[in-house]
């Protein structure tokens, strides 16, 4: 039987627990963000599947724990309690931040020749190479303009920007996560490249991952499925309702039934 830690510290869990899972679809939140941002999903995904959110240290269900602040030790965090999860067929989703985590844990289950997911997801992350050419530095900001972009950004609700207790509560949070990001860099001698069916989402006006960054992903594996472009901006997906849900859930069963990709878009 599956041991798996105390609901209190966990950085995975089910949103919904389903014995016997067909599949299981873990997804992975942006910087600044918790579970949250996916609470919705469970509902328009198929019953059969088991729905997994996951919490980054700081937040959430580890709201009592120090936020990391490098993607070394986020992925061995999420790898450490993936392990006891891998006895269904998997799939990842992850947004921003998500997929970047996204991306190198599956490297690194690939790498420690480990079950590895049957899909990924990569929603709002440029590729590799232009994240590597295009830096920034948001977590270096002043406090008021690191809330103005925030505001910029969309994704935080302003109310919690504008209260100071509440803000006292993010502040390092989003500075660590953004530290997180944008301090990592491609490894010179290891191969970046998805080794499973993968497809990249998002938007036309997303100013963190314009629609050229995003194309640039079906250079990193040769069972890349295509881009997914969207009216909207960086968290294009919150308004969508069921619809990109949908898409993942059609992206998934097609991966697990073996099926070719689509025509890129």
């Amino acid at each position: 039987m599956v041991t798996r830690p105390d609901a209190a510290s966990r950085a995975v869990f089910p949103a919904r627990p389903v014995p016997r899972p067909q599949a299981r679809l873990f997804l992975f939140h942006h910087a600044g963000g918790s579970h949250q941002v996916f609470r919705d999903w469970a509902r328009y995904l198929p019953p059969e599947w088991e729905v997994c959110l996951t919490d980054a240290p700081g937040r959430g269900m580890l709201a009592e724990t120090a936020p990391v602040h490098d993607v070394e030790s986020l992925v061995r965090k999420f790898l450490d309690e993936l392990l006891l999860w891998l006895d269904r067929p998997f799939a990842f989703f992850g947004h921003s931040m998500g997929a970047l985590v996204a991306h190198e844990l599956t490297l690194a289950l690939a790498e420690a020749r480990l079950p590895v997911p049957v899909w990924v997801g990569l929603s709002a992350r440029g590729c590799p190479r232009s994240v590597a050419e295009r830096p920034t530095s948001l977590h270096r900001l002043s406090a008021d303009r690191l809330r103005a972009e925030l505001a910029r950004m969309g994704g935080t609700p302003q109310h919690v920007l504008d209260d100071p207790e509440l803000w006292g509560l993010l502040e390092p949070v989003i500075r660590a996560d953004f530290g997180l990001v944008e301090n990592w860099r491609p490894a010179v001698h290891r191969s970046l490249d998805v080794p499973v069916p993968f497809t990249v989402f998002g938007a036309t006006r997303d100013p963190w991952a314009a629609p050229a960054e995003l194309a640039g992903w079906s250079e990193y594996g040769e069972r890349f499925r295509g881009c997914r472009l969207f009216e909207g901006e960086h968290f294009y997906f919150a308004s969508r309702g069921p619809e990109i849900p949908a898409l993942v859930a059609q992206e998934v069963r097609a991966a697990l039934a073996g099926l070719p990709a689509r025509t890129r878009s």
